[in-house]
C-alpha cells in the first residue's frame, strides 16, 4: 500500500548518495567515506523533507500567533456562556472562521513527516548485508547501503536484533559492542533533544491555560521518555534521522523566535522598543534666526479674574486714596457743595451733631 512512499523515500537517499560519492571520488564500500556519504544522504533526506514542509511550518506559526491573539475574545465568550458548552462551541467556530483560523494548522508541519519516518523506519530494518535490491535500488547498492558503517556501526543495525539479519550484521562488527555504545548515544541525543525542542515550542507558543497547558506538559515529558524506550528498536540511521529533524527544529525555532516573539513576551516588546523611531534632539531644536518658543509650564501667569484690568500693575497713588464713609464730596477746586436738598442754611444743632463740619474727612492736596 505504501510501496510508492518507500520507493521515493529510497530514491531520494540514493540521490544524495551519489552527490557524496562524487564528492567523496567514490569511496569503496564497507570504508569510513562510503559510511559517511550514507550519513549524509540520510541527513540530506531530513533537509529535503524540511524545506519542503517549510511554508506549511510559516502557516503553522502564523496559526499560533493569531490564535494567541484571540485569547482575550475566548475568555470574554467563556465567560458569556458559561456552562453552555454547545453554545460556547458554536461561537467559537464562528469566531475562527471570521478571523480566518484555523487550530487545526498547528499540527501541518508534523502530520507530513509521520510517514516519512515510519518509510525510512520499514526501509533500513529491511536492509542486511547480501540482500536483495529493494525500491529502486540495485543488489549492490543495497548491499553497500546495509554495510555502511556510522563510528563503526552499519546504518541498518541496532541495539537489539534477531534472525538472519543479526547474524550477518555481526559477522561484520565481530559483536554487539560498537553498535550498542553508538546506539545508545544517540537515544541519549534524540530524547534530549526531543525535550528541548517541545521546550522551545512551548516558548514559541506562549503560555496557555486549561486542557492546552496539560497536553503541553505531558508531550514535554511523555515524548522523550516514549522515544527512549523505542528508540532500542530503531535502526541506526532512523535515530540519526530523528536526531538530525531536532536539529534542525530547534534552529527554526530559534530563528522564529528571534523574528517572530511571543506577544506579549520580554522579546516581543524589546524588539518593539528597539524597532520604534528614535528622535533626532537637533530636530527638537529652533531654526536658525526663530525664536525659542517657551514651553507652557515654564511661566506661571496670575489667573485673568485676579488681575485689576484699571490697574493691572497694582500701585496706589494719592488719588486713589478711598473717601471715608459719610464725608461730603470735593469739588474740583477743593470747594465743598451745599446740600441743595436740606436747603441753603443747615438747622442748628441737629445740623452740626449730625454731618459736623464741612471739612470733616477732608485731606488736603499737596
Amino acid at each position: 500500500m505504501l510501496d510508492w512512499l518507500y520507493t521515493a523515500i529510497s530514491w531520494v537517499m540514493a540521490q544524495w548518495h551519489a552527490l557524496w560519492s562524487l564528492v567523496f571520488d567514490d569511496p569503496e564500500a564497507g570504508t569510513g567515506l562510503s559510511g559517511l556519504a550514507w550519513a549524509l544522504s540520510i541527513v540530506f533526506l531530513v533537509v529535503t523533507v524540511r524545506v519542503i514542509l517549510f511554508p506549511l511550518f510559516v502557516k503553522q506559526v502564523k496559526s499560533q500567533r493569531a490564535m494567541q491573539e484571540l485569547q482575550p475574545e475566548i475568555q470574554r465568550l467563556r465567560k458569556q456562556y458559561g456552562s453552555d458548552r454547545q453554545g460556547f462551541a458554536v461561537a467559537m467556530q464562528k469566531l475562527q472562521k471570521e478571523r480566518n483560523v484555523s487550530p487545526l494548522a498547528g499540527c501541518l508541519p508534523i502530520l507530513p513527516q509521520i510517514p516519512i519516518f515510519l518509510s525510512l523506519f520499514h526501509v533500513l530494518r529491511r536492509l542486511a548485508p547480501d540482500a536483495q535490491g529493494l525500491y529502486s535500488w540495485d543488489d549492490q547498492l543495497t548491499d553497500e547501503a546495509a554495510r555502511a558503517p556510522f563510528f563503526g556501526a552499519p546504518i541498518s543495525s541496532s541495539f537489539f536484533m534477531s534472525g538472519s539479519k543479526e547474524d550477518a550484521i555481526l559477522d561484520i562488527t565481530n559483536g554487539y559492542t560498537q553498535i550498542r555504545v553508538v546506539a545508545f548515544l544517540l537515544i541519549l541525543i534524540m530524547s534530549f533533544t526531543t525535550y528541548f525542542t517541545q521546550k522551545q515550542i512551548m516558548r514559541r507558543s506562549g503560555p496557555v491555560e486549561g486542557q492546552a497547558a496539560m497536553v503541553q506538559k505531558m508531550l514535554l515529558y511523555v515524548m522523550p521518555l516514549g522515544l527512549f524506550v523505542s528508540g532500542f528498536l530503531f535502526p541506526i540511521g532512523v535515530l540519526l534521522y530523528w536526531f538530525t529533524n531536532n536539529l534542525w527544529t530547534l534552529g527554526q525555532q530559534f530563528f522564529i523566535l528571534r523574528k517572530m516573539p511571543p506577544p506579549g513576551s520580554d522579546a516581543a516588546k524589546a524588539k518593539a522598543a528597539a524597532e520604534k523611531p528614535a528622535v533626532d534632539p537637533k530636530t527638537l531644536a529652533p531654526r536658525p534666526g526663530a525664536k525659542p518658543v517657551r514651553p507652557k509650564g515654564g511661566h506661571t501667569t496670575a489667573p485673568a479674574s485676579t488681575v485689576d484690568t484699571a490697574n493691572p500693575t497694582g500701585d496706589t497713588t494719592a488719588d486713589d486714596t478711598p473717601t471715608p464713609t459719610g464725608a461730603t464730596a470735593a469739588s474740583v477746586d477743593g470747594a465743598p457743595t451745599a446740600d441743595r436738598s436740606a436747603g441753603s442754611h443747615p438747622r442748628s444743632g441737629s445740623g452740626r451733631s449730625g454731618q459736623g463740619p464741612a471739612n470733616r474727612g477732608k485731606r488736603k492736596r499737596r
